[in-house]
């Protein structure tokens, strides 16, 4: 009985197993399938695309061909555009040094003028001063240093010596007349002219100096030369500033000297550099 008994429940055991089985393929079959049904949708999506993609892969080539060569022929025309801009900013370049160039050969040329026109009028000055000298046209005070007539011959030897361009030797006459006997009526123009021998020696600072002390001497016609000049000094040291306050100055102190249209001349000219 025993044995009978677990034989049936094996046979049970055995049955359920298989039926289970049964049960499981069943049911994975059926997920393959649908499995299978879902790829065979997706493979024939992928075929249309496929064929879509063929279809429109020529006009997709054909745009692209066309961008490209849109974008060589707009790439050209900015490497033109700019190969024109930078000529166009380099001939601007040479013709802004041009122009500077000309300016300063013009400054240049300008100064040099009024150095040759100061250096004339300098020596026309001269040249009368040491006329009206020998003709007795201008008189002395009495000395009590240096006698009326050698303190004439001395100024006159200084005088010749500066328009020799012997700077040196008139500086050496004008200093002594000036310390020798600076009450004398030739004692401003001695200091005058130590200064022109200074300025014209180019040591502008030195003929600051000594030009400034010609208006220490009361009574003297050398003022206004010696205010014209300072403004020359100053202007060609590069002191542009404290040259047209020195120009403005004789314009201000001296309206009837002879120099007045120069000084506005000078002022004129730098303000127009």
């Amino acid at each position: 009985m025993m044995n009978r008994l677990f034989r049936a429940i094996a046979a049970f055991i055995v049955i359920s197993t298989f039926t289970n089985l049964i049960g499981q393929n069943t049911a994975t079959r059926r997920e393959l399938n649908q499995l299978n049904a879902k790829i065979n949708r997706e493979n024939e999506r992928v075929d249309s695309l496929g064929t879509q993609i063929r279809l429109l892969l020529p006009e997709l080539q054909n745009a692209l061909k066309a961008n490209l060569k849109a974008k060589e022929q707009t790439d050209s025309v900015a490497i033109l555009l700019i190969n024109r801009i930078n000529t166009i900013q380099n001939k601007m370049r040479l013709l802004e040094d041009k122009a500077a160039y000309i300016d300063s050969i013009n400054f240049a040329i300008l100064a040099q003028l009024v150095m040759i026109e100061n250096k004339i009028v300098t020596l026309t000055n001269s040249f009368t001063e040491m006329y009206n000298l020998k003709n007795d046209k201008v008189g002395n005070k009495v000395s009590t240093n240096i006698s009326p007539r050698e303190y004439k011959k001395t100024y006159i030897d200084a005088l010749s010596s500066f328009q020799n361009g012997e700077f040196e030797r008139a500086i050496t006459g004008f200093a002594g007349l000036v310390m020798g006997d600076p009450m004398n009526d030739l004692a401003d123009n001695s200091q005058y002219w130590l200064a022109e021998c200074y300025y014209t020696m180019k040591n502008y600072k030195r003929a600051v100096i000594e030009f400034e002390k010609v208006f220490t001497f009361a009574g003297t016609d050398k003022d206004d030369d010696a205010q014209l000049k300072l403004g020359h000094c100053h202007r060609s040291m590069g002191n542009i500033d404290k040259a047209l306050e020195e120009y403005q100055r004789l314009i201000d102190y001296f309206p009837g000297s002879e120099f007045f249209e120069k000084a506005r001349e000078s002022i004129k000219g730098i303000n127009i550099r």
